[in-house]
This record gives structure tokens, C-alpha cells and sequence, in this order.
């Protein structure tokens, strides 16, 4: 295992993450930003492809290292059909979903494709993604709404959460599979899930309107006056997302997502930014509240995560109204690339085994 080469990709929206690692050593670790103009040229995110794998390849090289040398490409996951958690291996069947956006289009559904594109220069390579965005292990209850053609659905930071909680339990010297956690990740958007016994029962759609208000979406909103106001402003359905993501939360009140800048910053009033902050926290406190009643209340630790949870002010709210459901640990930030870098070395080991996209 500690010759194994792998490259791990994580492709966002406005930018290009990338490190190579030997076994557990990280050798090259880089994020390439993206302007506006530099992507606007491209019609759908499956098109920047070319774009994307060919910068990766050149930062490689230009850091003096030799693809050939490389095993295999782990990217992150994307939008796909609803799949339980573990590590995939990139097929064709994978592919064409990603590239036609058969369950949507995101700069996540670029790591596979790359991944994939990788595979085929490169014979020896393998493609993997793991524990992509549309993790589905709910349980079915949790998906009945009030309208029988709608159903609840699994979209929500699936590859941070399962990483966050096997590292808590390793930290403790448990297991995941034998714990019930609640696992918030505060970022751009709110995830909530409920991890019972290695699986999430239960979460949030975090990408379109369900749970707390975050940096930049709506949640969980009013649906009679949401009918009312799309009818009344928009012409289009896409319009009408635009209120519920990218251009909701705390963006609509205040422009920006920068949570940092919004408390610190004399520019903004705070009589205006503190009751709209302590309320989006108040939302997490109430959904992770939920998922304590999903679980029974048998909980063994509620852990927050995220970009947001680096700021005291935020995890001071949240906690002081769940602090009664059980033990709480925070992990700030991000680990998307440890995470997948962690997955493959999970292959590696055998402790996990590749899954088949079908």
C-alpha cells in the first residue's frame, strides 16, 4: 500500500482541488482557482471536462511528477441515481448519467468523468468516487410527504458526514456501525442527518429547500406564500429555484455568504446581522432536535462540522439549545480531500469493498 499512487480530484464550482498521495503521504496538494469568464464559455458542466483534466495534468507535470507512475484517480462524487455509501468504481453507465445530468447538473459530476477520463489515456489507471452528494439509506417512512407525487429525497454532504463520524468513532475507539449520531454540516448549504448504526436514516435535502436556512439557501419555507410570491415574480420554474438556492439565506439578506465578515465587520449593522444568524442557528438547533426524535432519543453524540462551525459564535448558539440530547464535538471545516483520499486507502486495507453503479 505505500507504493500505491493515487490522485485525488475534487472539482467545485469555482474551483480545481487535486493531491496525489504515496499510501498515506501526500506528495502534491493544490487548488487552482476559476474566474467567471473562464467557465462561462462552456455551455454545461459536462463540457469543461477537457478543460479541467488537462489543467490536472499539467499541474502534475509541472510539479515534476509522471502520471504513468499514477494507480488510480478518486474523484469526488456527483449528482447520480440514489446509491447506498461506500466506494465506486467509475463504469459506463456512470459516465452517461453524469454527462446528461440525469439527476442534475453540478460541478461535483465532474470528478467521475475525469476520473473515468483519466482511465481511458491511462489503461492501468482505476476510476473510483465515494459516498457521492445523492447517498440514499432513509428509511422509507422518511420519505412520505403530504403529496403522494412528491417524495422526500437523500441530497446532502454525504462524503464529509460519513468521514466526520468514522473518525469520532475511531477517535473514541468505537465503531461506526455501533453508534447513533447526529451529524450537522454547516457550510454553503445545512446538512442534518441521522447516522444510526453506520447507516443515515434520515436527512435534509440540502441542495433545494428542505431543513435550516444556510449562507445561501432558503430551506425549509412557508409553501403557500413561496406559490404565491414565484407566481407573482417569475416566468419560469428556473427562476423560481432561483429563490430556494444561490440567491437565498443570508445572501438575500444581506448580499453576501461570508458568515466571518458578517459578524466582524463594522460595515454591517449588527442589530440587523445578529437576529438572522441566531435564527439560522436556531433552525440547525430544532433539525438536529428532529433527528434526536429519529433516533429515539438514543443518541450517543451530536457532532457539527463544516466551514461555519469554525466560528465559536455559531456553535455557542446551536449548542446551547441541544446540549440537553447528548455529548457534542466539533470538527470545523471541510475534509473532502482526506476524505476521499481516506476512502481509497480504505480499499486499500480491505476494509471497504468497491461497489458496482447500476
Amino acid at each position: 500500500m505505500s507504493e500505491f499512487i493515487f490522485l485525488v480530484v475534487n472539482p467545485g464550482s469555482t474551483s480545481t482541488k487535486l493531491a496525489l498521495y504515496k499510501g498515506k503521504s501526500v506528495l502534491l496538494n493544490v487548488s487552482v482557482h476559476h474566474s467567471k469568464d473562464e467557465l462561462l464559455r462552456f455551455e454545461s458542466v459536462s463540457d469543461q471536462l477537457v478543460f479541467r483534466k488537462q489543467l490536472i495534468k499539467k499541474v502534475v507535470i509541472d510539479s515534476g511528477f509522471d502520471v504513468n507512475q499514477i494507480n488510480a484517480v478518486m474523484g469526488r462524487g456527483g449528482l447520480l441515481r440514489p446509491i447506498p455509501a461506500g466506494v465506486y468504481l467509475v463504469n459506463e453507465r456512470m459516465v452517461y448519467d453524469l454527462k446528461n445530468g440525469i439527476c442534475g447538473q453540478h460541478a461535483s459530476n465532474l470528478g467521475a468523468l475525469i476520473a473515468y477520463d483519466f482511465s481511458k489515456e491511462y489503461e492501468h489507471i482505476k476510476p473510483y468516487i465515494a459516498d457521492p452528494e445523492i447517498v440514499d439509506e432513509m428509511d422509507m417512512i422518511a420519505k412520505i410527504t403530504g403529496i403522494p407525487q412528491i417524495k422526500r429525497r437523500s441530497i446532502f454532504h454525504a462524503l464529509n458526514q460519513k468521514a466526520i463520524a468514522r473518525k469520532y468513532a475511531r477517535e473514541h475507539n468505537l465503531i461506526y456501525e455501533d453508534l447513533n449520531l447526529i451529524v450537522a454540516h454547516l457550510g454553503g448549504g445545512i446538512s442534518v442527518g441521522a447516522h444510526k448504526l453506520g447507516k443515515v436514516i434520515d436527512v435534509n435535502n440540502a441542495l433545494d429547500g428542505d431543513g435550516p436556512f444556510s449562507p445561501e439557501r432558503a430551506g425549509t419555507i412557508p409553501a403557500g406564500d413561496y406559490i404565491d410570491l414565484s407566481f407573482s415574480k417569475f416566468n419560469s420554474s428556473k427562476e423560481a429555484k432561483s429563490l430556494l438556492f444561490g440567491n437565498a439565506g443570508l445572501n438575500a439578506y444581506f448580499g453576501i455568504t461570508d458568515v466571518k465578515k458578517l459578524l466582524e465587520d463594522d460595515t454591517y449593522e449588527k442589530s440587523n446581522v445578529f437576529p438572522i444568524i441566531q435564527a439560522m442557528c436556531y433552525q440547525v438547533a430544532k433539525q438536529i432536535g428532529a433527528m434526536a426524535a429519529v433516533l429515539n432519543g438514543k443518541v450517543n453524540a451530536v457532532i457539527l462540522t463544516g466551514g461555519l462551525s469554525h466560528s465559536n459564535f455559531i456553535v455557542d448558539e446551536i449548542s446551547k439549545r441541544i446540549a440537553f440530547i447528548a455529548s457534542i464535538k466539533v470538527y470545523p471545516g471541510e475534509a473532502e480531500m482526506e476524505a476521499l483520499a481516506e476512502n481509497m486507502l480504505r480499499i486499500l486495507s480491505g476494509e471497504a469493498k468497491v461497489l458496482d453503479y447500476y
